[in-house]
């Protein structure tokens, strides 16, 4: 598979009961197919994945797959600070049939360049899928560095980074010494055009959970070569992708699915609601944008 274009990373919906909404999942995921996303990726952060158990996990990844009934692809979130647990969820989301697995740093254990390495390798050899490695040091303490990744990339079954660090440095050396072999996307809305434009190839979105077309045009317009027009878009986005964080993701997405009228529910804790202020500051982005709300 090619790893191009805009990937949205779906939130996880919950009931007013507080459990996966499974209808409202579907919902999502022919939202996002008839509106034109190039793929899909459950249980990730967006997902809220810490706080799911292991069987709503599952139950989050099949039925996502089972719903796109390979329409696009699904890069199912199977990342762990438990390598041994990271493997099970992979070899599980090759049963149901995703196309591939998204796998984060190791998060407080804090593995050293080596850790990272054998951690990244051992989930591609036994993990049945091919592994998007998810490099965000601000969720996970550790960082991925450059010289790493290079190993990483020559590990059979290693395929793309989802590059979340915010170094356009650090990325522009990933895509310089790395992007023949791995497809670069980013893990930030904001950094989606900078990225294209030093190598990238896409955008695994927070905000594509409202506005798939729009983020997946950033993308269309540069590959077509009209850079004026994906930089107009790009400055469309940005003050709304900007909102999605005012507070820790995924509060202010939910927040502007429900206010869309969509099926979200609220986050799980240790997450929050949306403050007030979060919540003026939203409504004033969407406004902007367009939304009628």
């Amino acid at each position: 598979m090619k790893f191009n274009g805009s990937y949205t990373a779906l939130i996880t919906p919950f009931t007013p009961k507080n459990e996966v909404d499974i209808e409202a999942l579907r919902e999502q995921v022919e939202f996002q197919i008839v509106n034109g996303t190039d793929g899909l990726v459950p249980c990730g952060t967006t997902g809220e994945s810490p706080t799911l158990s292991w069987e709503e996990h599952k139950r989050v990844v099949q039925t996502v797959v089972e719903t796109v009934k390979k329409r696009i692809p699904v890069i199912a979130g199977a990342g762990s600070n438990n390598t041994i647990e990271a493997v099970e969820a992979a070899q599980f989301a090759a049963e149901v049939g995703a196309d591939a697995v998204l796998i984060v740093n190791p998060y407080y254990n804090k593995p050293t360049q080596e850790g990272l390495y054998q951690h990244f390798k051992t989930i591609a050899e036994q993990g049945g899928l091919p592994v998007v490695v998810y490099n965000i040091q601000s969720r996970t303490g550790v960082n991925i560095e450059t010289p790493t990744m290079v190993r990483l990339m020559e590990v059979p079954g290693i395929v793309a980074v989802k590059e979340a660090s915010a170094n356009i440095n650090q990325i522009s050396d990933v895509v310089r010494l790395c992007g023949h072999k791995l497809a670069i996307l980013s893990g930030d809305d904001s950094m989606t055009l900078p990225l294209l434009a030093v190598g990238g190839k896409g955008i695994i979105s927070v905000l594509a959970n409202i506005v798939p077309k729009e983020v997946k045009e950033v993308c269309n317009l540069f590959f077509k070569g009209d850079l004026k027009g994906a930089i107009a878009m790009h400055q469309r986005l940005l003050p709304l992708g900007q909102a999605m964080f005012v507070e820790t993701n995924p509060i202010p997405v939910k927040e502007a699915m429900i206010l869309l009228g969509k099926k979200a529910g609220q986050p799980r804790l240790p997450l929050t609601p949306l403050s007030a202020k979060g919540r003026e500051r939203l409504i004033a982005e969407m406004r902007a944008f367009g939304f009628k709300i």
